[in-house]
């Protein structure tokens, strides 16, 4: 049994390191304005403004575990973890994506009580600190989206989209009531707000799951790894096919390889394992080589019935 590994170990850690600085640089920013949002939403008495500032509050303890998890991410293997500790990605992105259902959640209750009680709102202070908070944010986006875009990462960038409309949202909310004062626009924007970010939420919640779950990747075809592994000369068939993701960057491959001739092995073990590297993204991966020949006489022989 052979593992392909090909230089995949520096290459992860470079990205992890370039994740960890991009997610650090994001939550500085963030948790600094996220204190002059909530008193700007205090003073000024609006339920968008304070429910951006604890989206913000969310975001910094949010950047806060990517930032962990990133970390982690880079420990090398060892015995326990034969992997290392790539999955941390993913355990940091569910635990993103959790925070922002509680968050969701305590929006919506926030925005019913105020639509149930009205309360006057400063609109020029709400426009004035929403529209520094866009500013922001959009910073944050930037910062973020010029990093590794792995679902740690994309967790954490779905907070801050979520900040980006609720800054949005603040501002309009200031504005129409400024100028109209009209109340209940507050808590209604917020409730839009809120109802977009689950949406986001769910969309990553589905990838974390099928990251946990060992599905294929989405990117990936089994079907085409299959063929493409048995149009290499001198492989006769692939089964027990298996590909799983290690994190949202990395994905592993197992499968038996049926040989037209056993000695060929050492000559085809490094063209599959450059094939499944180059041309499907996978850089681990476990081939066990098997005698066709022994095979097909095993078929007619119920001596070989145990073979797997």
């Amino acid at each position: 049994m052979s593992q392909a590994d090909p230089q995949h170990g520096h290459g992860h850690h470079h990205h992890a390191r370039a994740s960890t600085s991009t997610l650090l640089w994001a939550l500085a920013l963030t948790l600094g304005f996220a204190v002059v949002e909530a008193v700007g939403g205090w003073l000024s008495g609006s339920l968008a403004l304070m429910s951006d500032a604890g989206h913000m509050l969310s975001d910094g303890f949010s950047l806060a575990v990517g930032a962990f998890a990133a970390w982690l991410a880079r420990r090398p293997a060892s015995a326990r973890h034969s992997f290392g500790l790539q999955r941390a990605e993913v355990m940091g992105a569910l635990v993103n994506a959790l925070l922002m259902v509680v968050v969701v959640a305590a929006v919506t209750v926030a925005a019913i009580q105020r639509l149930a009680a009205p309360a006057p709102v400063a609109g020029a202070t709400v426009m004035l600190i929403a529209f520094i908070g866009l500013l922001i944010n959009l910073l944050v986006a930037w910062i973020l989206m010029r990093g590794e875009q792995t679902i740690n990462v994309r967790g954490a960038l779905l907070h801050v989209f979520g900040d980006l409309l609720g800054s949005v949202a603040a501002l309009t909310a200031g504005a129409v009531i400024h100028f109209t004062g009209w109340t209940p626009i507050d808590p209604l924007l917020s409730l839009v707000v809120a109802a977009l970010i689950l949406v986001s939420v769910g969309r990553l919640l589905r990838e974390v799951l099928q990251v946990l779950m060992e599905a294929v990747p989405r990117s990936i075809s089994a079907d085409e790894v299959g063929r493409a592994m048995v149009a290499v000369p001198g492989v006769r068939a692939v089964h027990d096919l298996h590909i799983w993701s290690l994190s949202s960057r990395s994905y592993a491959l197992a499968a038996h390889v049926d040989l037209h001739a056993i000695d060929e092995w050492q000559r085809l073990l490094p063209q599959l394992q450059t094939l499944l590297a180059e041309r499907f993204g996978i850089s681990h991966s476990t081939l066990q080589p098997e005698d066709a020949l022994l095979a097909d006489r095993c078929s007619a022989d119920a001596a070989c019935g145990n073979r797997r």
